[in-house]
């Protein structure tokens, strides 16, 4: 039985949400799953694990910097595992920036860690304007302005593929 935790930083919930879609993916009786917020537990321990998954958003073109000193902190044991770095962002849901080869938050990202991880993958994100604060409804409109995406204060667009994120999963299996 393999040990995997599934590390994730959130903004607003989605990236929780695609860790649980991943987990149900991951055959239980044969791997024991945590999923662990790197908020809540940012020295969290991963020596006992033998896979080790990333998972983080991006709000204003960034990912959270506990995600960097958590990578920064841990390099070493990461790269003697079985591991997989995730990102979650809007701009994903544009077919030209949806894999990691194109998505230009996450190559921003790799290029500031000298951590490798042995899998990638890009998933669109979705946008929740009824939850927001003025501040940030008024800027992720903004954004949404400028690259022709979605601007209705009132709704919530969701876009991220289900399917890609359960195909996922299953490459974690067998990673």
């Amino acid at each position: 039985m393999e040990k995997i935790v599934l590390l994730y930083h959130t903004t607003d919930g989605h990236t929780v949400e695609i860790c649980e879609a991943i987990k149900k993916e991951i055959d239980t009786a044969k791997n024991e799953i945590t999923i662990v917020s790197l908020i809540e537990q940012p020295n969290f321990d991963i020596a006992d694990f033998d896979k080790v998954i990333i998972g983080a958003s991006i709000r204003y073109g960034y990912h959270h910097k506990c995600v960097f000193k958590f990578i920064k902190e841990n390099e070493a044991l990461l790269n003697q595992k079985k591991n997989a770095f995730f990102s979650v962002n809007v701009v994903a849901r544009k077919p030209e920036k949806n894999t990691p080869e194109t998505n230009p938050y996450l190559q921003k990202f790799l290029s500031q860690i000298s951590w490798k991880p042995k899998l990638l993958d890009v998933f669109a994100g979705k946008i929740e304007y009824p939850r927001y604060g003025f501040f940030d409804r008024i800027m992720i409109q903004l954004i949404m302005k400028i690259t022709k995406g979605p601007t209705d204060k009132t709704q919530c667009y969701e876009f991220t593929d289900w399917n890609r994120v359960k195909a996922f999963g299953r490459k974690i299996s067998d990673l």
